[in-house]
């Protein structure tokens, strides 16, 4: 089965999707409860999303352009099409900027068109102060309230956050820039305002103490991305023709999808969230692949776990409260709120009694990527070459359940890892732990397609690795000042593979000792 429909890769204006017979993916009744629930809204999703599109959805609806929307879900609702002046702005053309006036020139250079139709005047040299003639002007010539749409609008500041005095100046000129949404509010229908970071975080909108944050209602949870339902009708075809391809049923093609692209949550009553940039490109290639990454791990997220000195394999599994993922930036004591922002860990699970929230890495396609933006990072190592050479020969034993031979290429790639600093504890101290192990371990796996983790809990304790295959489950402990026996004892006693004894799959109990001068392991034990 050949699937011809057309998936807007790359595309994320609206009326273009609709115009050339795109596939979409029908969320205009959620539109249309967004626009009748708040004037000044904020929502925050990760990127390539789905904000831009809808950003450009509520340009044409608040366009006036009904012909567009008279096939789609809102025509049940929308009974008056009335036309306004509308200002969209994307706000990630002004990204990269390296000094304060390029920033300003840039903002006045995205308000260019508008200020070709509505006029401009000599005064109006700011970025802020040429935004509010606009209004005024777009106002007065129309005899109509303005819609004001923002797009990406923290994009400049993302990678200067920690850097002092840089930080404070674009600051000032973002502030100066959006100041007017609110002194016009009287001049404005509906303004609309998304990015990555929340709009708290960044200060600019501290005179914008009207906006309504949206980010994490759950009756907007499904605005941006696809839902399982969704997967399921609109976007059915593109599964039945994957499954074709790789010669598997249908329902079996649903699952490789979800346990590649699913698993976001955007509240404590969110359904299954479908990564929908990359799941259009799968459909589009009629193939599974880590698209979500292609640009590589955002720079800006790199630089911030690092300076947290972020604890990366604990991102498997946290247990938090909402105030430790949604706060302000510069009141950050972790890279947990841009994490969670920008999509890398998400809502697994809510507990209503405690009011805390489980976080979790979403699916398969982030842990390789993240795993694989982090690699040359916390070891040295560049992941291309790990998964090229090392990586394939280690999957390829386990595979075969030949652990001694995964085991001797493990030892003879470990002595080629530098020691870098990085990891749970400082340089001098790496050596003693099984820190190191476990950090370089966890990264190498992660960047396989396996589901592995660290420090698992279970009743007797906590096991250093858990590694899930298809038709196998690796139990490993690691000991530094121990041996393997005493590893392999330690499994045993407190009954680690225990949870793993019904789940129909091969058991394998590995018990490991690492030399703390070479740092590689030197003796194993399998079970």
């Amino acid at each position: 089965m050949t699937n011809s429909r057309k998936y807007p890769i790359g595309i994320q204006t609206f009326s273009e999707i609709i115009k050339n017979d795109y596939v979409y993916v029908d969320k205009t009744d959620l539109v249309y409860e967004l626009v009748n629930y708040a004037k000044y809204i904020f929502l925050s999703r990760p990127r390539r999303f789905g904000k831009s599109l809808l950003t450009t959805t509520l340009a044409s609806y608040f366009g006036g352009e009904s012909e567009l929307f008279k096939e789609l879900k809102i025509k049940a609702h929308e009974k008056e099409w009335k036309q306004y002046p509308v200002i969209r702005l994307d706000i990630s053309m002004a990204k990269g900027q390296g000094e304060v006036s390029a920033l300003r020139d840039k903002l006045l250079l995205l308000l260019q068109p508008y200020k070709e139709e509505y006029g401009t005047i000599p005064e109006e040299k700011t970025p802020g102060g040429a935004l509010e003639g606009l209004i005024r002007r777009a106002y007065k010539q129309t005899g109509r309230q303005v819609v004001v749409l923002i797009d990406e609008y923290d994009a400049p500041l993302l990678d200067v956050l920690h850097e002092g005095e840089m930080l404070d100046a674009m600051r000032n000129v973002m502030q100066e820039f959006y100041q007017p949404l609110k002194a016009s509010e009287a001049m404005i229908k509906f303004c609309f305002i998304t990015g990555i970071t929340k709009f708290s975080q960044l200060s600019i909108f501290s005179t914008i103490n009207n906006l309504k944050d949206i980010t994490m209602l759950p009756r907007f949870s499904a605005i941006c991305g696809f839902t399982e339902h969704e997967v399921k009708t609109s976007l059915a075809d593109g599964v039945e023709s994957m499954a074709t391809q790789y010669r598997c049923t249908t329902e079996e093609m649903f699952r490789k999808i979800k346990g590649r692209y699913d698993g976001y949550h955007f509240s404590e009553d969110s359904e299954d969230i479908y990564n929908p940039y990359s799941l259009l490109n799968a459909f589009t290639d009629n193939k599974l692949a880590n698209y979500w990454f292609e640009s590589g791990t955002p720079t800006f997220l790199i630089r911030q776990m690092q300076y947290f000195h972020t604890d990366i394999m604990s991102l498997d599994r946290m247990e938090v409260f909402a105030s430790e993922f949604d706060q302000p930036t510069e009141a950050m004591q972790s890279a947990l709120p841009l994490l969670y922002q920008s999509g890398y860990v998400t809502i697994k699970g809510y507990d209503r009694e405690t009011e805390t929230y489980t976080l979790s890495i979403p699916n398969q396609e982030v842990r390789i990527g993240y795993a694989e933006g982090l690699l040359p990072v916390y070891t040295g190592l560049e992941a291309g070459r790990v998964k090229a050479g090392f990586a394939l020969k280690f999957w390829q034993a386990l595979k075969r359940k030949d652990v001694e031979q995964a085991m001797l290429d493990l030892q003879a790639y470990m002595a080629s890892i530098p020691y870098v600093e990085g990891f749970k504890k400082k340089l001098k101290d790496v050596s003693t732990a099984e820190g190191f192990y476990e950090y370089t371990l966890y990264l190498i796996f992660s960047t396989l397609n396996f589901y592995v983790r660290t420090q698992v809990k279970c009743a007797g304790g906590r096991v250093d690795m858990v590694v899930w295959m298809p038709d196998t489950v690796y139990v490993f402990e690691m000991k530094v000042d121990g041996t393997a026996e005493e590893a392999l004892h330690q499994i045993d006693t407190r009954n680690y593979a225990l949870p793993y004894q019904t789940d129909g799959r091969y058991v394998v109990k590995v018990g490991v000792k690492f030399n703390a001068d070479t740092r590689i392991p030197e003796e194993w034990i399998v079970a």
